[in-house]
């Protein structure tokens, strides 16, 4: 399978005094605001390029997580996963998934497995060069 997506951003003025916007072809995102104050310094409403790789990662792990409980014969009730991604010295360095399950029949050590698969398979995950950790809880 192969597909493209589509998202364009648009910056106006000084780094840190401009501001920016992101729109995605899907709408989903449509003249977002984004800055240096939502990236650097959380001081206005708006987003920023980590929080959208740590929300890429997150969905992208929950659906991969999911094909493989799938194709190992269990479907999951709930996969909650939260991403928080660390920006430090001018590069994202680390992406810590914290994964919440609820999949009935299914045992541990096999959740484990399979969702330490999912992060290694993940098209995010390959896309990413920083230290990826996962924690894993299932209910």
């Amino acid at each position: 399978m192969k597909f493209t997506r589509k998202a364009n951003a648009q910056w106006n003025g000084a780094g840190k005094d401009g501001k920016g916007y992101l729109t995605t072809a899907s709408g989903a995102l449509s003249k977002t605001p984004y800055s240096f104050h939502t990236r650097f310094e959380d001081g206005e409403k708006g987003t920023n390029p980590e929080e959208l790789i740590g929300a890429a990662h997150s969905g992208c792990f929950a659906m991969q997580l999911s094909f493989l409980l799938n194709e190992a014969g269990f479907t999951a009730t709930t996969l909650d996963v939260a991403a928080v991604v660390t920006f430090e010295d001018g590069s994202v360095t680390k992406v810590s998934l914290t994964l919440e399950g609820d999949v009935p029949n299914i045992d541990a050590s096999q959740f484990q497995e399979i969702a330490t698969k999912a992060k290694e398979v993940c098209p995010i995950s390959k896309l990413l060069k920083a230290d990826i950790k996962l924690n894993v809880t299932l209910k």
